[in-house]
């Protein structure tokens, strides 16, 4: 009697690990298929003179190129600044090297990414464009704006990864070894991703996106929207996973630009605790272009919750579009 007792709880609880098993499988394969279509909306793929770049565009005026960051594509940057396209400003969402359809070349450099960043203006038919740079976005955007200042109108750095002398302070600890490992484990597997978002989201928003799970607890509701919709676009990690290794290597090797060659109007933005450290970096460029505004929040992370709509009203005040709402 015992035995056939512990052999049916033991059926039971087997069935109820195959029926979990196939329900995560159909959860995750369900989630993968919507993250692979909404990555291909609006993406268009165009010969350059600097091979295919992908890219999708919205709104008519003044032209912005806008540079994604880590972990993002077309998508994550027409996501960033698509509402400017109601304020007269025309976004030019693209998808840098190694992300979704745009191939890694053997030169991934952020100087190589700056001419493929005019070889795109070009293929548009488009002389002169003002530039947004995010995040791991910013390293080409400043090069381009040096590589070729007659293509540059104005040029925003939104939380950016950017040199600054070792002799200044951080403002944030470097990320400890074995998170960063753990990162790159992460963005190699679509499942480990997925998973990881729906057993330990807060974690990944505070090492992944670098920002204070605790700011969305008091954050509006359409900022949380706004920070979630940022961390579960990040999939398919798979189609950005050699863009993300690359922005990787690029951020461990920055060095000093020629930042008094440039001379367009200039937005620098950051927080204060901003996991990645962009603060110190940002006051730091800021400082050496003539000119340039350092917009600074105390807290907001690298995601800069709670003033999105600052933000946005500080880019749309630099571009001076002739429309305004």
């Amino acid at each position: 009697m015992k035995l056939s007792l512990r052999r049916s709880v033991l059926i039971l609880a087997g069935l109820g690990l195959v029926g979990a098993v196939v329900l995560i499988g159909w959860r995750f394969s369900r989630d993968m298929a919507l993250a692979t279509t909404r990555a291909a909306k609006g993406g268009v793929l165009l010969p350059t003179r600097c091979g295919p770049i992908e890219y999708q565009e919205a709104g008519t005026g003044v032209p912005l190129l806008v540079v994604h960051g880590s972990g993002g594509g077309h998508d994550q940057g027409m996501a960033f600044a698509g509402t400017l396209a109601r304020q007269g400003v025309r976004v030019i969402a693209m998808s840098r090297f190694g992300y979704l359809r745009t191939s890694m070349p053997a030169d991934a450099s952020a100087a190589a990414q700056a001419d493929a960043h005019v070889c795109l203006l070009d293929a548009l038919g488009i002389g002169r464009a003002a530039v947004m740079g995010g995040s791991a976005g910013a390293p080409s955007s400043l090069q381009m704006a040096i590589r070729h200042p007659d293509r540059v109108s104005a040029l925003n750095l939104l939380v950016p990864l950017a040199y600054k002398p070792p002799t200044q302070a951080d403002s944030a600890p470097p990320m400890p070894a074995w998170v960063e490992a753990t990162m790159m484990r992460l963005i190699g597997s679509d499942f480990l991703f997925w998973a990881a978002l729906q057993v330990a989201r807060d974690q990944v928003i505070k090492v992944v996106l670098a920002t204070p799970p605790e700011l969305l607890v008091t954050a509006s509701p359409k900022e949380r929207a706004r920070v979630n919709a940022m961390l579960d676009n990040i999939l398919p990690v798979s189609t950005r996973a050699q863009g993300l290794r690359s922005d990787s290597s690029v951020g461990k090797h920055l060095a000093p630009s020629p930042l008094e060659s440039v001379h367009v109007p200039t937005l620098v933005v950051s927080a204060r605790d901003d996991g990645y450290g962009t603060y110190a970096s940002a006051q730091y460029t800021a400082s050496r272009i003539a000119g340039a505004k350092f917009v600074g929040f105390d807290q907001g992370g690298h995601t800069w919750v709670g003033h999105d709509d600052e933000v946005m009203a500080e880019i749309v005040m630099l571009l001076d579009p002739p429309v305004r709402p």
